[in-house]
């Protein structure tokens, strides 16, 4: 699932990541940094050979033993990725983690895939709208109503959890495009809204790619046989699609370059900003001259499901806590991030930048493309930095994903780390 460049020979099973890209379930999810570097610790040493050759199996909620969980972690940036591919790379227990190390590059792949063609995600959020959320079949596919045996209880598992395995993903998204009919925006709309590592790049693109958009008359088709096989054997749905007939819209367009980020902190006093795509700003170069510390949350996060809305409000304030103590300074919640909430912020304490670690595209990034020319015309620079892996990672996604894992080890190596 999610490649850009899948041969016709790929073994059922070994297609890549599902919309969303995550891989395990939790008994419970403690939206933490600490609970993620805890969870990390305990599976570096089955990153190796028993994940290659087991993650591509849902044995059913609770029994994802041989995947590592750490998507919603990494989703907020409360651990990193290169933290991830560190641990993977250094644990003499993980040798052979190839396949693990791929599948973290194919989330770094998504996001800067997406960074170079941010017109998709406004087309995704554009056309979306056109569609009647509330018709009868959506609600029915939504609520786990259709009668298709494993659908129906994947629906029902993502919305009561806010997780689903990663094949699980791939078999949904197919389902509801070619047996069901639907349309793919609000399919990956309900992704977004209920899972905990809901990203706007890999889940967008990834349900992009079962559509055959992403790569244009490439698609993915949902099997009985393949869902039994994989899952454990517990689902053999009958009445599938037999045909995946791509979805008719425009091919992507060309990478253009990245949007310039600054290398270093500005001189004089800041107001740093925090949001919830990057939630450890102690673990990045952000240092200097800081005033004050706001946060702001993810813009239409009122309709998350309940899992996913208490993940990020327990993320929230886990970083609130760990800037208070990092800084040494209070922490002020924006409900709304706008340019005048902003600019309220960085008068009371007279800072003349707002810095904040890089947001990269999705709602969050709108906002603060918004609140741009206010804090401009106010003659203040916002100012957004780069992580290193970003730096290094993003622009080999110009061009699909075997492309941009060849280039990876030479990346891999600029970062000090053994290919």
């Amino acid at each position: 699932m999610s490649r850009l460049e899948v041969s016709k020979g790929v073994p059922p099973g070994d297609e890549g990541p599902g919309p969303g890209v995550s891989d395990s379930i939790l008994p419970g999810w403690d939206p933490c940094r600490a609970a993620g570097l805890a969870r990390l610790e305990t599976f570096t040493p089955r990153m190796g050979q028993a994940y290659a050759a087991n993650r591509n199996t849902d044995f059913g909620p609770g029994r994802h033993e041989q995947v590592s969980g750490l998507s919603p972690w990494i989703r907020r940036r409360l651990v990193t990725e290169e933290t991830v591919v560190r641990a993977a790379i250094a644990s003499p227990g993980a040798r052979g983690a190839d396949k693990f190390v791929q599948e973290v590059l194919w989330r770094t792949y998504w996001k800067g895939w997406l960074e170079m063609r941010p017109e998709v995600w406004s087309g995704f959020q554009s056309e979306r709208p056109r569609h009647d959320a509330g018709a009868g079949a959506v609600r029915a596919a939504e609520e786990g109503r259709t009668g298709i045996e494993g659908f129906d209880d994947w629906a029902r598992e993502l919305v009561a959890t806010g997780w689903l395995h990663n094949h699980a993903r791939m078999w949904f998204a197919s389902i509801w495009i070619f047996t069901l009919g639907l349309p793919w925006t609000l399919g990956a709309d309900f992704f977004l809204r209920h899972l905990l590592d809901g990203d706007p790049a890999s889940n967008t693109l990834s349900w992009r790619w079962v559509a055959g958009l992403q790569t244009p008359g490439k698609t993915y088709l949902a099997t009985a046989e393949n869902i039994a096989r994989f899952s454990d054997g517990r689902f053999r749905p009958q009445g599938l699609a037999t045909v995946a007939r791509p979805v008719v819209g425009a091919a992507p367009a060309p990478a253009r370059a990245l949007p310039p980020a600054r290398d270093g902190m500005p001189h004089g006093p800041c107001l740093l900003l925090v949001t919830s795509e990057d939630m450890t700003p102690e673990d990045s170069a952000i240092s200097g001259d800081i005033r004050a510390v706001v946060s702001a949350a993810e813009p239409g996060r009122e309709r998350f499901g309940a899992p996913a809305g208490r993940f990020l409000e327990g993320a929230m304030a886990d970083m609130e806590q760990r800037c208070r103590a990092r800084y040494r300074l209070p922490v002020q919640r924006l409900e709304v991030l706008d340019g005048p909430a902003l600019l309220e912020a960085a008068a009371a304490v007279g800072a003349l930048t707002v810095v904040t670690p890089y947001v990269p595209v999705g709602p969050t990034a709108s906002a603060l493309c918004a609140a741009r020319p206010w804090i401009e015309a106010a003659g203040l620079d916002l100012v957004m930095l780069r992580r290193p892996w970003d730096e290094v990672f993003w622009p080999y996604a110009d061009r699909g994903f075997f492309p941009f894992r060849e280039r990876s080890e030479a990346g891999l190596r600029s970062l000090g780390l053994p290919v």
